[in-house]
């Protein structure tokens, strides 16, 4: 038997007990959650920021009048900044769980580079938000 629960991309029959099955289970199931609420924040915020920018494109303005008018407005920042947190904590939840699906990626070096992965979505999303407020 091998040492080591997990797949190896091949049925190789039974497998030892992975002894922190249970603390890796918790923390699937809270990954889990999270994915699924910040699913729900990006399905409205996507929708929200569409319908907008149709709205805006049909009525002839273009980018630059299109930043006039959120310049300063704290509820387009507001409203940007959730979009990108729940960006930040979804999307890498989603590498993460295909890279250990697809790939023989484990262990903390997975999850830290997912941690990066999320830091990077997040510092640069709000970096753009502000940018559009402080046009």
């Amino acid at each position: 038997m091998p040492e080591g629960a997990g797949p190896d991309l091949r049925h190789r029959r039974p497998q030892a007990r992975d002894r922190s099955a249970a603390l890796e289970a918790r923390m699937n199931a809270g990954l889990y959650l999270a994915q699924r609420a910040t699913a729900a924040i990006l399905g409205v915020a996507v929708i929200i920021h569409l319908a907008t920018i149709m709205y805006a494109v049909r009525g002839g303005l273009t980018a630059g009048e299109i930043l006039d008018r959120t310049s300063g407005h704290a509820g387009v920042f507001a409203f940007y900044a959730v979009f990108v947190v729940a960006a930040a904590i979804h999307a890498p939840i989603g590498l993460r769980s295909v890279l250990r699906e697809w790939t023989v990626w484990r262990g903390r070096s997975l999850d830290v580079a997912a941690l990066g992965f999320a830091g990077l979505i997040l510092v640069l999303g709000l970096r753009a938000a502000y940018a559009v407020y402080a046009a």
